[in-house]
């Protein structure tokens, strides 16, 4: 899993950084956590494929979040076998999708599946699975429909080459029976999962956007190896902070703790911000493995 920070401002982008998206990277998947004005080019310039998307996850209908996507369909409806791209967004996500489409004459030959998720008052709701991972969502405080999303790698059992080397046991379609945690038969002798895998526990990734501080974010987080959250301001502005319904520094880390993250990515700064220090240095007196992320930064987990 590894994501690529293609936007770290808030609604104005700056000569150093691009309004707000992220690319998360998880095998055949291309997930773009929002995807503001200017996120193709970005991806163009972090050598990214734009046909690798597959899902898009819209936190919010702010301009800032969502205004990048119509060009990026045009790209990719372009492509000679264009992608399926599933659209996953709050209420009013498809009425707005259909709008959207209506702003450009072009043929899109993008095949678009839009999902509205509406989680309840204090529910994370669970709205995709398969057998690799699992997408969450909850609601946040914002003045608008918005909400924040987890991507949770599910525990797995992988080979430990050594130990198959040892058994003598060659490459073959017995070996996904075993990595499904299934007893398998080679040459006449039986072998158990134990024998010959070791376990890969679960990641969790939590994007929690534009909000002041809630009871859902932290429900959101819970737990998570990796937090990233707004912090537009500095608690020095929590005025405008409150005001304008985000958090800040402080209240990020504060979030954090509370929700006994592995660690804190700080993103969406305003761009009164010449530089984050102030920021990270903030928000590290409350949650001490916090970072700022920059554009085209990248973060495996």
């Amino acid at each position: 899993m590894e994501i690529t920070f293609l936007g770290t401002s808030s609604m104005v982008p700056t000569k150093e950084r691009n309004v707000t998206s992220m690319y998360l990277k998880y095998k055949a998947e291309g997930i773009l956590l929002d995807c503001g004005e200017g996120t193709q080019r970005q991806m163009n310039i972090a050598g990214i494929k734009r046909t690798s998307v597959t899902k898009i996850l819209v936190s919010h209908w702010h301009g800032d979040h969502v205004s990048g996507i119509i060009g990026l369909l045009q790209t990719v409806g372009n492509e000679t076998e264009p992608p399926t791209i599933k659209i996953y967004g709050p209420k009013e996500t498809k009425k707005r999708v259909e709008h959207m489409m209506q702003t450009c004459i072009f043929d899109s030959k993008v095949d678009l599946e839009v999902h509205e998720l509406e989680p309840g008052k204090g529910e994370v709701l669970r709205f995709f699975e398969d057998d690799d991972y699992a997408l969450e969502c909850a609601r946040l405080n914002h003045g608008l429909p918005c909400i924040g999303f987890n991507f949770i790698e599910k525990e797995r059992l992988n080979i430990d080459v050594a130990k198959q080397k040892k058994l003598g046991i060659k490459d073959g379609p017995w070996l996904r029976k075993i990595k499904a945690g299934k007893e398998i038969e080679y040459k006449g002798k039986k072998i158990s999962p134990e024998e010959m895998t070791y376990h890969i526990p679960r990641k969790k990734l939590t994007y929690v956007a534009d909000t002041e501080p809630c009871e859902e974010a932290g429900l959101l987080a819970e737990g998570a190896d990796v937090m990233i959250c707004e912090s537009t301001f500095a608690s020095t502005l929590q005025d405008k902070a409150d005001l304008r319904k985000h958090m800040s520094a402080k209240d990020a880390a504060l979030t954090a703790s509370q929700a006994e993250v592995g660690k804190l990515v700080l993103t969406h700064f305003s761009q009164r911000y010449k530089t984050v220090d102030e920021l990270e240095e903030e928000a590290k007196i409350h949650f001490s493995n916090t970072v700022c992320a920059f554009d085209f930064m990248k973060l495996k987990l």
